[in-house]
């Protein structure tokens, strides 16, 4: 492998239903990061679909320099091996130093068959992208590599955090958390270069037929989509003691959320967590409610823009990335704060 001929940023972009998914224009944005680093001029979005060029201005709008369309009737909906045959077929024609995928459900079933399709790795569900040297330290008799993709996730069940690198082989290949990665402005009316590719499709023993689509509402609420969230951790105290968390986050139109331990110990489900093996947030406003504050916790919603803090242990970490940090018993502050903000609501 020649590794001077893989060039670019390139991120897949994610639609269902001819509908981008928001983790496409959020890798765009890292995309733009990423390339400006490593001094090149375009970033490239790879659209796999059926009648999908509608979407190609929403994609330059968010920063794509060039879009490569796939557009035919066997990608109408997600299937692996006719999207792996796509995006495989991309990378060996455009060869990208760099391909980022969404770590959503398809992504999480598309990347690792497609990085293994054109043999090179792939880091799973990043939480931080940058690029530097490998290995990070000088290592007497190993070369030390230049701009190089480090890709950092979480490891050993969120108890540790791992830098990886892949400096052998290309592209550098890594799916990325939804929510981790931030949209840039868009910029109306910007256009890309779209180039339209098709490397021909063959039904072969590994294509499957879709029956019937059924879709399901989730009874659960999207906590990355919520503008204000009441999160409990541990020190809640039982199942039962967040219903005060509930009436928090009625009055102020909020979500309720909740930390690693609420759902390891059953007391809410794991679409609820925020944190490295949870869900990363950024609402307006974040109450960490009996939440220590570990760093697994900390990582999926430090970039909120206002977090109050809830703790009877005055050294709590949580109280060392909060805007504003109360001290005491839960069971008195919430109720009383909660009733206040109902009148104050009232009021107006």
């Amino acid at each position: 492998m020649s590794l001077e001929e893989y060039k670019g940023v390139f991120i897949f972009a994610q639609q269902v239903d001819n509908e981008l998914s928001s983790i496409a224009l959020e890798l765009l944005g890292k995309a733009k990061d990423l390339a400006k680093d490593l001094d090149e001029k375009k970033v490239t979005a790879v659209l796999l679909g059926d009648k999908v060029g509608n979407l190609v201005d929403t994609l330059a709008e968010y920063g794509a320099d060039r879009v490569i369309v796939v557009d035919d009737p066997e990608l109408k909906d997600y299937r692996t091996e006719p999207y792996t045959h796509a995006l495989a077929s991309v990378i060996n024609e455009y060869k990208p130093e760099i391909l980022l995928v969404g770590a959503t459900a398809i992504g999480r079933d598309l990347g690792p068959r497609v990085s293994s399709r054109v043999h090179t790795g792939l880091t799973a569900d990043c939480t931080q992208l940058d690029i530097g040297d490998f290995p990070l330290n000088v290592v007497e008799g190993q070369e030390q590599k230049h701009q190089q993709l480090l890709m950092t996730r979480p490891a050993f069940g969120g108890n540790t955090i791992a830098t990886i690198a892949c400096p052998d082989f290309r592209p550098q290949m890594a799916t990325v958390r939804p929510g981790v990665m931030q949209k840039i402005a868009p910029v109306k009316g910007a256009k890309a270069e779209v180039v339209e590719y098709n490397p021909g499709f063959e039904e072969n023993a590994c294509y499957t037929k879709i029956l019937e689509i059924v879709k399901a509402v989730s009874e659960v609420e999207d906590i990355q989509e919520a503008k204000i969230l009441v999160s409990g951790g541990r020190g809640v105290g039982s199942p039962e003691n967040f219903a005060i968390l509930e009436d928090l986050a009625k009055v102020l139109h909020g979500t309720v959320s909740c930390s690693r331990a609420v759902v390891d110990s059953g007391w809410k489900p794991k679409d609820l967590q925020v944190g490295q093996t949870g869900k990363t947030v950024r609402p307006k406003v974040y109450f960490a409610i009996g939440i220590s504050g570990a760093i697994q916790h900390v990582a999926g919603m430090e970039e909120s823009d206002l977090i109050i803090a809830i703790n009877k242990d005055e050294n709590a970490p949580i109280f060392d990335v909060a805007d504003y940090g109360v001290v005491g018993d839960l069971n008195k502050i919430v109720p009383a704060l909660t009733k206040k903000l109902e009148a104050a609501l009232a009021e107006k």
